[in-house]
């Protein structure tokens, strides 16, 4: 090789590793946490101003998978090939799909995670809107769970820069919504995992009290055991605290954790005067329902797919559950299928 060649060799490649260094300066300056104990803005369409003892109420929890997910799909992040959506439409058609779903359930409260604002993944449609023209009539408030940097990977096809959030749509008037950060991975890991949060909603009762409606997508498995048993402390310290001042709790969303195992440490972290609501329901009727969440690795296959319910509902001692739904959607438009509870509040 020529001194020429030699040169112009080793100044690409210093050209490529000051790119590198600057990018990560980049990821790393752009990084922070977003606010504690931010009030959340509401927007007001119901015109009910609270619920009512003894009547029944529909709650459903649904993670829309930020409109990706069609059965074909699989994601590089878990083993799978694709980082993005593959195509704008199919985005549309899914956030779409998904929010037909959640309506003919007509839920009075609605939980919804990784629903995209502003991402690269998914083609830059916003989702929230598609959901706030169906669910028109409902109050409903949002919540940033992270705004991440340009994930310039994998190369051939960047996952991008990502705003998503997770949504409570209410058919009874919202009183007030706060979002909480949940602790996360120190280090490296925190550019990884991003942020987490939880949202918590209070709605009037009549008798002078609140109804607790939490919206939660906590970390997902392979994080730091130590993080994951942090969060659950927060949340349950919170919930606690509500249940003492008399209110009435309903915390649902994506907890990332095996919500059918009694070795679950969300299950033995919850003090006595809490439950998962699958858990007032024979075992043998709730392992008969399909699974909330599938494995991403593959394409879904109904015979080859690992699939396990990571979503579903913790609820106080003086929520009453009626009913315990997966609904079982064959993930059509998401990697997760919608979980609904009938409840009422005990007298």
């Amino acid at each position: 090789m020529s001194i020429n060649w030699k040169k112009k060799t080793m100044a690409l490649v210093g050209v490529i590793l000051i790119g590198i260094v600057i990018y990560l300066l980049y990821v790393i300056l752009s990084y922070k946490r977003i606010k504690d104990n931010q009030p959340l803005e509401i927007n007001q369409n119901s015109t009910i101003e609270s619920i009512k003892m003894g009547e029944v109420y529909r709650v459903m929890t649904y993670n829309i998978g930020f409109g990706a997910y069609t059965p074909e799909y699989s994601f590089f992040m878990d083993g799978g090939k694709s980082s993005v959506a593959e195509s704008k439409d199919k985005v549309l058609g899914c956030i779409n799909g998904s929010a037909q779903i959640a309506k003919e359930f007509e839920p009075d409260f609605l939980l919804l995670q990784e629903v995209d604002l502003d991402a690269t993944r998914s083609y830059h449609v916003n989702q929230k809107e598609i959901f706030d023209n169906v669910f028109s009539e409902y109050d409903n408030q949002s919540a940033i769970i992270y705004n991440s940097a340009f994930l310039f990977y994998p190369i051939w096809e960047p996952h991008g820069k990502s705003l998503s959030t997770i949504a409570v749509y209410s058919r009874y008037q919202i009183d007030s919504a706060l979002r909480r950060s949940l602790p996360i991975s120190e280090g490296f890991n925190k550019f990884l995992d991003l942020d987490r949060c939880y949202t918590k909603s209070q709605i009037s009762v009549e008798n002078g009290k609140f109804l607790c409606l939490y919206n939660v997508h906590l970390s997902a498995y392979g994080n730091d055991a130590s993080i994951r048993s942090a969060q659950i402390e927060m949340l349950v310290k919170d919930m606690e605290q509500e249940y003492k001042d008399g209110n009435y709790i309903v915390c649902g969303g994506d907890f990332n954790h095996d919500l059918l195992s009694m070795e679950d440490d969300l299950r033995n972290e919850l003090p006595e005067t809490f439950h998962l609501a699958g858990d007032l329901f024979p075992q043998s009727k709730i392992m008969m329902q399909a699974k909330s969440s599938r494995a991403n690795d593959i394409p879904f296959d109904p015979e080859k797919s690992f699939v396990v319910t990571l979503d579903g509902f913790i609820v106080s001692e003086n929520i009453e559950v009626l009913d315990y739904t997966v609904s079982d959607e064959k993930f059509a438009y998401s990697d997760h299928n919608p979980v609904t509870m009938q409840f009422k509040l005990k007298t």
